[in-house]
């Protein structure tokens, strides 16, 4: 009986909400999903002024940035885990109270520990929001609509992040830092006021919540992206080496646990699926092809072209620009054409996008710049959804919660990793990193797309979704 029930609860979410419903969710997911990217975009601008007034070093500051990161990444596949058990509802609207109320104590803090205190409760609701954010967006759409509500998503996120550093300095040219944080409690109320209404029910599975493998997933990712972000910042060799082996045992102790668990925390089962395994991997490729640009061009860009500051930000804006509007493109395309051959081309748009960078005149115009992350931003925009689609489409639906875990840490992990390499890249060769960079972002790239390509060789059997 409870099976039936489960069958028939999968079966109508997957049919997605009525229209009129579906708009009011939609706007909740994407307003939520929003303010969670806009937060890790706007923090980096005010970052100075929250040094002065707080009266902390350039190197103690930067941990308002960091520990959102590393709380955000610590909590995205246990919530995922639990949002499939108590419904990915709950998490999301839980992920989003928490959210707003960190965000109402980041606008108050008036010491350092105070505010990285409420940055990393802040991390923790954005975790809530990015590990189940794909899977409510497969919920709210039909089944022959759920392209474009992909789509969608990756336009509000690339929206925010290209926004984030303008709406952030427009935001201090009149107000003082807190109210960058401020500004998002009266509209995290809103959204949970309608999300309450609006999102739907999904469905619940029958296991367990297993706190302690949820600890070791957590503290897994969590030292594998500190380690990371410890050698991207040219940490001491010794102590990276550490943490990187300590999540490699902590992956492996909890896969040993959670051999026979019909939901693995980590995803095991799924990765066991061709297109499931594949398309995360050109996940993590794209964004570490991503990372390596966008922490190699700004010193290309300054230290090698010698422009400004404000030169460099608007040179860079072109790439996520793009990839607002070819996100929603590809989420129509996708409905006609397979993810291997839409996601295997945008890597491959993107490989020559990296490619033609290396290549720019040693006294470029604007233009010479500017149509060459045109080029980037449209590869990348037109693989992301479709990846996407690959993704959610080759996990059973009573699994979404997983697969959108793994799909956000993927991007974590992808751009962390491109960020660690492209440091690496200026430690070994000083100024002329930034093209070692891009040339390590092309072979990236070309992996990525013969291994979207590969997806063709994948049976239909290993492609249904459940």
């Amino acid at each position: 009986m409870t099976d039936n029930v489960l069958v028939s609860n999968e079966t109508s979410a997957t049919d997605g909400l009525p229209p009129s419903q579906r708009r009011w969710a939609s706007a909740v997911v994407f307003v939520a999903i929003g303010m969670a990217a806009l937060d890790t975009a706007i923090a980096n601008v005010a970052l100075p002024a929250i040094a002065a007034d707080l009266h902390a070093t350039p190197a103690d500051v930067v941990w308002v940035v960091n520990i959102y990161q590393i709380a955000l990444v610590v909590a995205l596949l246990p919530l995922a885990a639990l949002g499939e058990i108590i419904g990915l509802e709950r998490i999301y609207l839980g992920g989003l109270l928490l959210f707003t109320i960190a965000s109402f104590g980041c606008a108050w803090a008036d010491t350092l520990n105070g505010l990285l205190f409420a940055r990393a409760l802040q991390g923790l609701g954005g975790g809530a929001i990015s590990a189940v954010n794909i899977a409510l967006v497969s919920f709210i759409y039909p089944r022959n609509l759920v392209s474009r509500g992909f789509g969608y998503n990756a336009m509000v996120v690339g929206v925010s992040f290209t926004l984030g550093p303008t709406i952030a300095s427009a935001i201090l040219s009149f107000a003082s830092w807190p109210w960058l944080f401020g500004i998002n409690v009266p509209i995290g109320i809103g959204a949970l006021l309608v999300g309450l209404k609006t999102l739907p029910k999904t469905s619940r599975a029958a296991h367990r919540f297993d706190i302690s493998s949820a600890l070791l997933a957590g503290s897994c990712t969590g030292l594998f992206i500190f380690g990371l972000s410890d050698a991207a910042h040219l940490g001491s060799p010794l102590s990276v080496a550490l943490e990187l082996a300590a999540a490699v045992g902590l992956g492996l102790i909890l896969a040993r646990k959670q051999a026979d668990h019909p939901a693995p925390i980590l995803a095991f089962d799924l990765f066991k699926r061709p297109m499931f395994s594949l398309s995360a991997g050109t996940a993590v490729a794209a964004f570490m092809t991503q990372g390596l640009a966008f922490v190699s061009l700004p010193f290309y860009f300054e230290e090698i072209l010698n422009r400004s500051q404000v030169e460099t930000g608007l040179l860079m804006t072109p790439w996520p620009l793009v990839v607002t509007i070819m996100a929603p493109i590809g989420g129509r395309l996708v409905e006609r054409f397979p993810p291997a051959i839409l996601g295997g081309c945008g890597l491959f748009i993107l490989c020559a996008g990296m490619l033609l960078l290396t290549t720019i005149p040693e006294s470029p115009s604007v233009w010479d710049i500017v149509w060459r992350m045109i080029v980037c931003g449209c590869g990348f925009g037109f693989f992301q959804t479709p990846n996407m689609k690959a993704i959610m489409s080759s996990a059973p639906i009573a699994r979404a919660g997983g697969a959108s875990g793994v799909l956000a840490t993927a991007r974590l992990v992808g751009q962390t990793l491109g960020a660690a390499l492209a440091a690496l890249c200026f430690s070994l060769a000083g100024h002329h990193g930034a093209t070692y960079a891009l040339g390590l972002g092309v072979a990236v790239a070309l992996t990525g797309s013969l291994v979207g390509f590969s997806r063709l060789l994948v049976t239909p059997s290993s492609k249904t979704n459940g």
